[in-house]
């Protein structure tokens, strides 16, 4: 993630769902499963990943660590669960 880009997250309790948002909306964008229950957004000229949704965050709470890694961004990132 570059130093001066902003991002957005996004947690829906009810339905597991977590959304993370990089820099502005795709103008123009293209979504691909990459894993089971993970996508992501790219914009369509110019291929930068815009968006991360993944489905049943509980369960792939690590899978995100992964994904960033994966995909080369740096997040600052801790993640807790408060019931």
């Amino acid at each position: 993630m570059k130093e001066d880009q902003t991002f957005d997250v996004y947690y829906d309790k009810e339905g597991d769902f977590l959304e993370l948002s990089l820099g502005e909306p795709a103008i123009e964008g293209t979504t691909e499963e990459i894993e089971q229950g993970v996508f992501i957004t790219r914009e369509i000229k110019s291929e930068e990943i815009r968006n991360i949704g993944i489905i049943d965050f509980r369960k792939r709470v690590l899978t995100l660590r992964k994904i960033l890694n994966k995909l080369n961004i740096s997040f600052p990132l801790e993640i807790s669960f408060y019931k």
